[in-house]
């Protein structure tokens, strides 16, 4: 006897799928935590283990302090993005201007455009979040990519300039300093290393500038 085929299949690595299918798939699947559309391509991600979670909450951590006091801005988790109709990404954090900015929020509750900012944990160099996912976002006009790399304790912080993405670089006291959210300010070494308090400080020292105060006003002005 035939098996009866399901009136939604499920989804599964790999998949090629339109993001329409992606989508009806993915939501007959409330069981599933993370998937996204890469290329029309479908990636499933794996049960999340302490060497990714404990980096995605340092980074969650050190955002959720930036928007705290910095009205405008808006922080999401795991949240997903409809970037193009061939890609569906769901970043591991991402800043977005609330109004006024690239993306918006749909009736539906989705992100659509492009976040300002966008954070990814990535295992290794080898992951698709230096490749095919790099290249989706530079495409698509995301200002700012942060990528922890956990095995080889790297991060790379892109910026967007004329169509390229280009490394940001620390400066004396080793802080890396967003060209976007003005007063995000990130002393790399500090969280390779889980020296919190480092972080902290480095990032209210960005808070206490001038440039975020007038940032705090212009988005308060739209």
């Amino acid at each position: 006897m035939r098996g009866i085929v399901p009136k939604i299949l499920p989804l599964e690595n790999g998949d090629r799928l339109t993001r329409t299918e992606f989508e009806s798939r993915y939501e007959a699947m409330p069981h599933l935590k993370k998937a996204e559309l890469i290329e029309r391509v479908v990636y499933m991600g794996s049960p999340v283990r302490v060497i990714h979670g404990r980096p995605h909450g340092d980074i969650v951590g050190w955002l959720s302090s930036y928007k705290i006091v910095t009205p405008g801005v808006d922080l999401l988790v795991d949240t997903t993005v409809r970037l193009d109709p061939d890609n569906e990404p769901q970043p591991d954090a991402l800043l977005r201007i609330d109004v006024g900015g690239q993306s918006t929020v749909s009736e539906d509750s989705y992100v659509e455009g492009a976040p300002e900012f966008i954070a990814e944990i990535a295992a290794s160099s080898a992951s698709y979040d230096l490749r095919e996912k790099l290249r989706v976002y530079r495409r698509n006009q995301v200002q700012e990519y942060l990528i922890w790399q956990v095995y080889e304790q790297r991060i790379d912080w892109f910026r967007l300039r004329e169509g390229e993405y280009i490394a940001l670089q620390a400066d004396e006291a080793g802080i890396i300093k967003s060209e976007v959210f003005p007063g995000l300010w990130l002393a790399v070494s500090a969280l390779l290393a889980g020296n919190l308090v480092e972080v902290n400080s480095a990032l209210q020292l960005g808070l206490a500038t001038p440039e975020h105060q007038a940032f705090i006003e212009q988005l308060g002005n739209r």
